[in-house]
């Protein structure tokens, strides 16, 4: 991988980071306590509360996610960066921001 894939990586990544920091703010404003003073049946409540938690699984997975990205973000210079450690072929980009702790190209994933 030659230094102009890295910094187009490097770069791509820095979108990803704010794209999935921006989600996580969203996240956390969704999940805030529903307070009971709020005029709603009880159904509605309860449906509340499930797409609270459902939100709460994603803003922990975003936020998994942002860590990974940060850390191959510290990464990116290194001299084996996007190469299967299995195959030693480059990894799609796709892959890396996808899974930025996978070492592993798709092929050799399976």
């Amino acid at each position: 991988m030659n230094k102009d894939q890295k910094q187009d990586i490097k770069k791509r990544i820095l979108e990803e980071l704010k794209k999935t920091e921006e989600a996580i703010l969203d996240y956390k404003e969704s999940t805030k306590p529903i307070s009971p003073e709020n005029a709603i049946g009880r159904v509605s409540r309860m449906d509340a509360i499930n797409n609270k938690s459902v939100v709460e699984a994603a803003l922990r997975k975003a936020e998994e996610k942002l860590n990974k990205l940060k850390l191959v973000l510290n990464k990116v210079d290194d001299a084996d960066f996007g190469i299967c450690i299995r195959c030693g072929e480059p990894i799609p980009i796709g892959r890396v921001l996808l899974m930025p702790q996978s070492r592993n190209c798709v092929r050799c994933a399976q």
